[in-house]
């Protein structure tokens, strides 16, 4: 009975606040998955999962050695997929970020060129910052990925000891010096021997990422290293669409 009146009142919930595409704002047709179908039609994918040589693997393995990289779509100033990822970025929506990581995950599951990744790590966040912002949107991106590919996330191995400005408030070259020496690996034991995956939200010039990928590989010279994140700006990598 309970069961019953619970899926009368999400119904009249529904038909009364009906929910959203993030992307879009338009109503969210039963049955659909984060976004509308319009606009999961018009994402606008990189499909760099899908070769090992594109241009996210050609700027980072410039400065450390990566297997694999890939981006799952371009970040375009403006438009309603940058609206979705600052929504789970700055405003609560944590599920946003794991649903997406779920999406992109089951690509590069389906691609073959990270079916030996064994282990995902986020980029962390230094403590007081996640203290503010209540949650990692990078590990929840990394818990989607993670389940798809039915690999552990490891949460506490790679920490953030510098609470540095954000990179958005630096011009290009003074990025590179707001992350030096910024992570450290506490547990190099638990990351030995292993290909992992490193997410992130959105990649600019990659200095974050590179700084933690430098980190790592410093401290655990035997494990191997991808990249995967979740937005690129087309500006910069968009050279083949």
């Amino acid at each position: 009975m309970m069961s019953i009146l619970n899926r009368f009142a999400g119904g009249i919930r529904e038909l009364l606040f009906p929910t959203r595409c993030p992307v879009c704002g338009g109503e969210l047709p039963p049955g659909s998955r984060v976004v509308c179908t319009r606009c999961r039609y018009d994402i606008p994918l990189t499909g760099f999962w899908e070769r090992s040589y594109n241009p996210l693997w050609e700027r980072l393995s410039t400065f450390v050695p990566i297997e694999q990289a890939s981006a799952f779509l371009y970040f375009l100033p403006g438009s309603g997929w940058r609206e979705l990822i600052h929504r789970f970025k700055y405003h609560d929506a944590w599920r946003l970020a794991r649903d997406m990581g779920v999406w992109y995950g089951h690509e590069l599951r389906d691609c073959g060129l990270y079916a030996d990744v064994d282990r995902v790590v986020a980029i962390p966040l230094h403590w007081r910052k996640r203290l503010q912002r209540g949650y990692n949107q990078a590990e929840y991106l990394a818990e989607g990925i993670a389940r798809v590919l039915q690999i552990p996330v490891d949460r506490h191995s790679v920490q953030r000891i510098h609470n540095n400005p954000a990179q958005a408030r630096h011009h290009r070259k003074e990025r590179w010096d707001n992350v030096e020496g910024i992570f450290r690996v506490k547990h190099p034991e638990r990351l030995a021997g292993h290909h992992l995956l490193l997410v992130d939200d959105v990649l600019t010039t990659g200095a974050t990422l590179l700084s933690c990928a430098e980190t790592i590989l410093k401290a655990v010279p035997d494990c191997r290293l991808s990249v995967a994140v979740l937005a690129v700006p087309q500006h910069e990598f968009g050279l083949d669409r």
